[in-house]
């Protein structure tokens, strides 16, 4: 039923003049035999219009709801580094996918540009590694470092760029607690002497946030090995990250 409601929504938002009748045919097609009272319940439940109503507007959270399963959002954060020469700003470019809650951090530099924002764009959408080779949405603000030749470049990999309006952080929350996240764990707690024990740190934290950070999103559980065998009998550890900032608890076998 879950594939037959992401089918329904998907059809309406792609097609906004498609009514009930026409959806339930597109759905026949694919050998599903569903009423148009079951379509326009699905439609309501979702918040979205019947035809031509639903072609004049559809809500961000129905937008999500029938993407969500290829759309990442990606930011920026900034971080302070003690060098000879003074406090240098850094930008960490990360990337996160909205239905694993997976973070990529893209790239750490003091020096931002086009060029730069370029090589990340051809870094993320690799054959050998392409961490975006599921998206189809990439959610981004209006900020001019997001500029029109890499959007353009986006396109190319067949990835739409969503432009949120301006002044609307809670369009991107799932970015925004990231990067609350990871300043409260990390870099807010720390100072970093150069950009490559920057990296070290973000590594490190990114590894425990996939590894050893309970998700409240995804049901108070694990990212990753979410799965691992409980040991009733088995010993507690603590495996450490950080120089013992973070922490994560498991039984050794027995």
């Amino acid at each position: 039923m879950q594939v037959i409601v992401q089918l329904i929504v998907r059809m309406a938002l792609e097609n906004r003049s498609w009514g009930y009748t026409r959806i339930q045919g597109a759905l026949a097609n694919l050998g599903h035999d569903v009423s148009r009272g079951t379509i326009a319940n699905v439609l309501g439940e979702q918040g979205m219009n019947p035809t031509p109503e639903r072609g004049k507007r559809t809500s961000w959270s129905t937008f999500l709801k029938a993407h969500w399963y290829c759309i990442a959002a990606t930011d920026f954060f900034t971080v302070e580094v003690l060098t000879l020469r003074g406090l240098v700003t850094y930008y960490i470019l990360f990337v996160l996918d909205l239905a694993s809650q997976e973070v990529k951090i893209a790239g750490v530099t003091s020096r931002l540009g086009e060029v730069w924002m370029m090589q990340m764009v051809r870094k993320l959408t690799d054959a050998e590694e392409p961490f975006l080779r599921h998206t189809r949405s990439l959610i981004m603000d209006r900020d001019t470092k997001y500029s029109a030749v890499l959007r353009v470049a986006l396109t190319r990999e067949r990835i739409e760029p969503i432009r949120l309006l301006p002044r609307s952080p809670t369009l991107n929350a799932y970015a925004e607690r990231f990067v609350r996240s990871v300043k409260t764990a990390c870099t807010g707690r720390m100072v970093f002497f150069s950009r490559s024990s920057l990296e070290r740190a973000l590594t490190q934290y990114v590894a425990h946030y996939h590894e050893g950070r309970n998700h409240k999103g995804l049901n108070n559980r694990l990212l990753k090995d979410s799965n691992l065998p409980i040991y009733r009998g088995g010993q507690v550890e603590r495996r450490e990250r950080l120089g013992g900032m973070l922490h994560f608890y498991y039984r050794e076998a027995t």
